[in-house]
């Protein structure tokens, strides 16, 4: 795909939702951590059904700590592997108050060394909470790149280093967002919506329907 290609589609994108945002709910980097720490494996619907219960009661890490990990369990009991993600979120929260004063850090070595958050998580966190140019790459990202050619790769570590190097800059920070929505909602995985894409002429799908 040529730079040309690329930038009319993220141009497109952008004129099309020019602030893209995560339909996971949150008002602190905390509880954007908690909701993503959760949205593992289950979906934005079951994670911001559990949080509208859960951060009125506790929405810091002291609080959840305070609230303690059977009571944790109560509110997020409806989201898949709701057990294991309890225990990390408790131990998350303890490490945050006892190394990080309770502040969610901003680097990604930091938030990698917090039990449950992996690298994708960590660029979640790190892009929408703080602002940084990173591109997390989930299943509707992975797919959406390749399918497309706008960044095709083996895996998520290589469409991620395509991506950071073929996006142009101004649209780094949003990317993420435009790429998971789009595959969320037009370029499925089972039957893509190809009548319906704003960037069918530009894409290299060799079986998307004109």
């Amino acid at each position: 795909m040529t730079p040309t290609k690329r930038l009319e589609i993220f141009t497109r994108f952008r004129a099309a939702s020019p602030h893209p945002k995560t339909e996971l709910e949150y008002s602190t980097p905390f509880e954007l951590l908690v909701a993503v720490l959760l949205s593992a494996q289950a979906t934005d619907i079951s994670v911001n059904a559990a949080t509208r219960q859960l951060f009125p009661v506790a929405n810091t890490p002291q609080a959840l700590l305070d609230l303690g990990e059977e009571k944790l369990r109560e509110y997020v009991q409806r989201i898949g592997l709701y057990k294991t993600k309890a225990k990390h979120l408790m131990q998350t929260c303890r490490l945050l108050v006892e190394q990080h004063g309770g502040i969610v850090p901003q680097t990604g070595a930091a938030l990698e060394a917090l039990p449950g958050v992996g690298h994708k998580t960590a660029n979640v966190i790190l892009n929408t909470a703080f602002g940084q140019p990173t591109i997390a790459v989930d299943t509707h990202v992975f797919r959406v790149a390749n399918r497309t050619g706008i960044a095709p790769g083996k895996d998520v570590l290589e469409v991620e280093r395509q991506l950071l190097k073929f996006v142009p800059d101004e649209f780094k920070h949003n990317a993420h967002h435009w790429l998971i929505l789009h595959g969320r909602y037009v370029c499925q995985a089972r039957k893509p919506k190809c009548g319906a894409c704003l960037i069918n002429d530009l894409c290299e799908y060799p079986e998307k329907e004109l």
